[in-house]
């Protein structure tokens, strides 16, 4: 072979090799919804109800609680260690459930590997429980993340016991566990309402909204409801700000209803905010609690929201925030009527409108006034 032809054969083009798998459509995320409640509100009986009714929806319920009595609690393999129960139970209506003893990490972890079996997550904790604690893994761990988002957290009441409940005064003025669950939640359940008379109902009500105006409340019996209304809330989602300004713009402060209780503070301003600055506010309150009332007690957030306008960004920006973690995220909603107006809305303790609006209006607002 001769120089000529080596090189007429170094000039041909390679011959390209088909791939036979190409790659799909990215994995859809399954969403989420926590359920919580005091001991005794009827959680458990939701649960039960959901995994017995016709919805056509293949839905995924980890327990870490059973009461007394439980039809399915036979019917798992119990763990004497204590530890994640491996056994599912495989229920008629494409249901799936298990048992955990922890925050339910790992048992979502294995149900990652189910996918295709189910396509919703419903995770109960005790009734002594943070729910926030367990909201926050969905932030905190990146890699989970991408399998699951956070659809929305639901709290179930009794309306006999309910006001009781958050009555419940705890040592050292800490906050007592059904009320934290109740300014956590985006959905209240008030259960057994057959068992109140209706000025009881309406005291349990009023107690709800002024320690949390952001949520929306749902009356039932035996915890039946309709499951378009509990599931696919979208409460964490930035897609629809439009709507979340909306709603913000309903809600009132609050004043408490019980001693030492927790409550909602909102207020508006318009102009732009410095990003920067804002942060600052943030993590000053969330993380440092340099923030105090007039009566000098630190100011103490569960819950924060709102809607804001950064100086050079034409979206409106989504504030989320769970006791100490929070995120920032531009939605698609572009800003129309100007002046911006910037809605927020805290749900805590010793929360004092005047105080946190002050220090606001004097460190992040860049331009622009009180509304």
């Amino acid at each position: 072979m001769d120089r000529g032809d080596i090189m007429e054969e170094e000039d041909d083009c390679p011959e390209l090799v088909p791939i036979d798998s190409q790659p799909g459509p990215p994995a859809r995320q399954i969403p989420v919804t926590i359920i919580t409640g005091y001991l005794g509100a009827g959680k458990t009986t939701l649960l039960n109800y959901i995994l017995t009714e016709q919805h056509n929806k293949r839905i995924a319920v980890i327990l870490n609680e059973f009461g007394e009595g439980s039809a399915l609690e036979k019917s798992l393999a119990v763990s004497q260690a204590g530890e994640l129960y491996e056994e599912w139970l495989e229920l008629r209506n494409g249901c799936l459930c298990c048992s955990v003893k922890d925050n339910g990490l790992k048992a979502i972890e294995n149900l990652m590997e189910k996918k295709g079996k189910f396509d919703y997550i419903l995770l109960e904790t005790t009734g002594l429980a943070d729910p926030g604690a367990v909201a926050s893994m969905f932030w905190v761990d990146a890699e989970l993340g991408s399998d699951v988002y956070l659809d929305g957290i639901v709290t179930v009441i009794d309306a006999k016991y309910g006001l009781q409940q958050l009555k419940e005064e705890k040592a050292d003025g800490l906050v007592n566990e059904a009320a934290r669950q109740v300014a956590l939640a985006d959905l209240t359940i008030i259960n057994k309402t057959d068992l109140v008379a209706e000025e009881e109902l309406n005291q349990v009500r009023d107690t709800v909204r002024s320690i949390n105006g952001l949520v929306k409340i749902l009356e039932t019996q035996r915890s039946r409801v309709d499951l378009s209304a509990v599931l696919d809330l979208h409460s964490f989602d930035c897609q629809d700000g439009a709507k979340l300004a909306e709603k913000l713009q309903l809600v009132k402060s609050a004043k408490p209803h019980l001693d030492k209780s927790i409550l909602t503070v909102t207020f508006e301003v318009t102009g732009e905010l410095c990003e920067d600055a804002l942060n600052a506010f943030i993590q000053d309150l969330l993380w440092e609690k340099k923030f105090c009332n007039k009566a000098g007690k630190p100011m103490s957030v569960i819950r924060l929201k709102g809607i804001v306008s950064f100086a050079g960004k034409a979206h409106q920006v989504m504030l989320q925030g769970v006791h100490e973690l929070y995120e920032l995220n531009e939605t698609p909603e572009l800003w129309e009527e100007d002046p911006h107006t910037n809605r927020l809305v805290f749900i805590g303790k010793n929360l004092d409108k005047d105080v946190l609006q002050e220090i606001f209006i004097s460190t992040v607002l860049m331009n622009g006034e009180a509304k």
